[in-house]
């Protein structure tokens, strides 16, 4: 599937027509498709629209400046303008700066004090982007060849493909539900035969015997409280058994405490307050352990951060129920055999 990135390209055309056309060719030669809004009066609203739309439908926009700011939008100028819709769009921004020793003709060149000093701020916004200084049309050629390229590469786009190649999102799903099968079946018949299942089993066991031993206190806050209160204690294999279907999709650790507290509040009398009914502390330490034992994993930073259970803790918690199940089958068994007797 060839995948094709737009990259829009932003200047003015006045004095850049010959430097313009070289930016389109190198683009093209890149295999990327350069965006130019030459035909539309930035100055008009429908046309304005309609050139905010072509930025935000971009992979890349990159900015050309030499010595003029373009049209003047208010107390705005077009450069200006295009380069807030790609931030507001969070299109990676290129630029090219000529450099201010360059030699270039008066008559394309800004005379308004104003209009020049509102350039000089504008150049150095794009200079806190990835940038390069050019002095001449040869120049220009080999910095944007080497600026894009690099990129392109380092920071690759969703960027577009023919219609006729697009995999409708529910056959994606599909394939990837089936690889993901297959990867799992061809994992299990690798072991079949040895045993790795034992001594992985044997693990787990010995994993939920480290939960059964260990405890964690808990204290909980409620909605008419100042203070936390009712600190309990509770063993790891209790919070593993009711954290286990929880976590078969990623919550956060506001999520876990939210849970825990509603599930574990000893006193029913009271309700527990909604963000962090349990300390956020004590819920990392939990989740802490059980990614040390392989049962969970997390992903993210900060406030994005999310917890979820591997394969492994699912296997692992599998164990745990069966070893459940046949001890209750056990314990009704004995049960009847002792009524059968009397």
């Amino acid at each position: 599937m060839e995948k094709k990135y737009l990259v829009y390209i932003s200047s003015s055309d006045t004095n850049l027509k010959n430097e313009r056309t070289e930016l389109c060719r190198i683009i093209n030669e890149l295999g990327a498709i350069p965006i130019t809004m030459d035909s539309f009066d930035i100055n008009q609203d429908e046309d304005r629209r309609i050139i905010r739309k072509n930025i935000e439908a971009c992979d890349y926009f990159v900015n050309l400046t030499a010595f003029k700011c373009g049209e003047i939008i208010g107390k705005s100028f077009s450069l200006e303008l295009e380069y807030a819709w790609a931030l507001r769009f969070k299109i990676p921004v290129f630029a090219l700066i000529i450099n201010d020793n360059a030699r270039w003709k008066d008559s394309k060149k800004e005379k308004d004090p104003a209009l020049i000093a509102s350039l000089d701020e504008f150049k150095a916004k794009l200079k806190n982007h990835k940038h390069e200084v050019w002095t001449n049309i040869g120049d220009l050629k080999h910095k944007a060849l080497f600026l894009l390229s690099r990129e392109m590469h380092l920071s690759p786009r969703l960027g577009w493909v023919h219609s006729t190649e697009v995999m409708e999102p529910s056959v994606a799903n599909e394939l990837s539900r089936l690889i993901r099968e297959n990867e799992i079946l061809k994992s299990r018949l690798r072991m079949e035969g040895t045993d790795i299942v034992k001594r992985i089993r044997v693990q787990m066991r010995q994993a939920l015997r480290v939960l059964s031993g260990n405890r964690v206190s808990l204290s909980f806050y409620y909605t008419d409280s100042e203070n936390w209160e009712n600190s309990k204690t509770f063993t790891y294999i209790k919070i593993f058994r009711l954290l286990a279907p929880e976590l078969t999709s990623p919550k956060t650790i506001q999520d876990i405490s939210h849970f825990l507290g509603n599930i574990l509040n000893p006193d029913l009398e009271k309700i527990v307050r909604k963000d962090f009914p349990t300390p956020s502390n004590s819920i990392k330490k939990i989740m802490t352990d059980l990614a040390l034992l392989k049962f969970v994993r997390y992903s993210g930073q900060g406030e994005n951060e999310s917890w979820e259970m591997t394969e492994y803790g699912k296997e692992a918690f599998s164990v745990y129920r069966l070893r459940q199940m046949n001890r209750n089958m056990r314990r009704r068994r004995a049960s009847k055999e002792e009524e059968q007797t009397v």
